[in-house]
């Protein structure tokens, strides 16, 4: 059994090849002149940038799409701490609403690929793919600050933007690509090429009709490899380092004691709170039926 899962692991854990890739920076290429060709656009301050799997590179070959954020830099969503607004720290509201700029992105979108390639979601831009770039979900965005509480004027810069039925979410894409490389080089490289094995892992379970594997999110598969101790990882054989990050996983998510405290790659949102479209038990049933699907004893 393990001599059989060590060669589909090996292969599990190479990223996409080198057309693919290609196709992924074509189409990081295409939204940025997007943006830089619109009138209104053109002249603001973006910032227009991968993130996610595929600046992590921890994208697997039959998922190759690209995350591109469109980012205002001069409006920003922000937290306070307690008793504190917008005065106490010299900004004013912005005349510029976040679904105007969202309808800005999207004209500009369709100006480059056409209406039929461009397709409006709550959250992100679906711009399709052809013969020369991968899908792509396109998400404007502004900044977001989180003001620390020690009476400074210092912040956590990240970004945030608001679906079409009114939620806001923010994220941290800067400080998810920063922390995935730190563990990745304190794991000999093992750490993205466990995430890509766990993908791959996933997509055949769902393929085999294993219904624990149904719902995953890529970003949560990172995460709990993420909370896996880097003591696990870079053994003689993916299967010992898969064997391990999974028993970790799924022992410490046996109930909610013990991984309460684990966090987003980021290390800036709890992974198993209130806000996320996961729960620990979808988490730990995944884990389970992954171990059981290998034929781990």
């Amino acid at each position: 059994m393990n001599a059989e899962w060590e060669e589909t692991f090996k292969s599990w854990a190479q990223g996409p090849g080198k057309t693919e890739q290609e196709k992924c920076d074509n189409a990081e290429s295409a939204i940025k002149k997007a943006i830089a060709a619109h009138p209104k656009l053109s002249g603001m301050d973006i910032s227009v940038f991968a993130q996610g799997s595929y600046r992590a590179r921890t994208n697997i070959r039959v998922d190759s799409d690209v995350d591109i954020c469109v980012c205002l830099n001069s409006i920003a969503f922000s937290d306070y701490p307690a008793g504190k607004t917008d005065k106490d720290y010299g900004r004013v509201q912005s005349a510029l609403e976040f679904s105007e700029f969202k309808n800005l992105v999207h004209k500009a979108l369709i100006d480059r690929f056409g209406a039929s390639s461009v397709r409006r979601g709550k959250k992100a831009f679906d711009v399709h793919a052809n013969s020369y770039r991968v899908d792509a979900d396109v998400i404007p965005a502004f900044e977001h600050r989180r003001y620390k509480s020690d009476g400074s004027d210092n912040y956590i810069l990240g970004i945030a933007f608001k679906t079409d039925d009114g939620n806001l979410i923010k994220n941290w894409p800067k400080q998810t690509y920063d922390n995935g490389i730190e563990k990745n080089n304190a794991t000999s490289r093992r750490y993205k090429r466990v995430i890509r094995i766990l993908k791959n892992l996933r997509n055949t379970m769902q393929d085999d009709k294993v219904v624990a594997a149904n719902n995953i999110p890529s970003f949560l598969i990172e995460c709990l490899v993420w909370n896996a101790p880097n003591e696990g990882f870079n053994n003689d054989l993916y299967t010992a380092d898969v064997r391990s990050v999974l028993a970790n996983t799924f022992n410490k998510t046996l109930d909610e004691t013990q991984c309460k405290e684990w966090g987003e790659v980021n290390e800036l949102k709890y992974l198993f709170r209130s806000g996320q479209p996961w729960s620990r038990e979808q988490a730990h049933s995944f884990l389970s039926a992954a171990w059981d699907y290998i034929g781990f004893e």
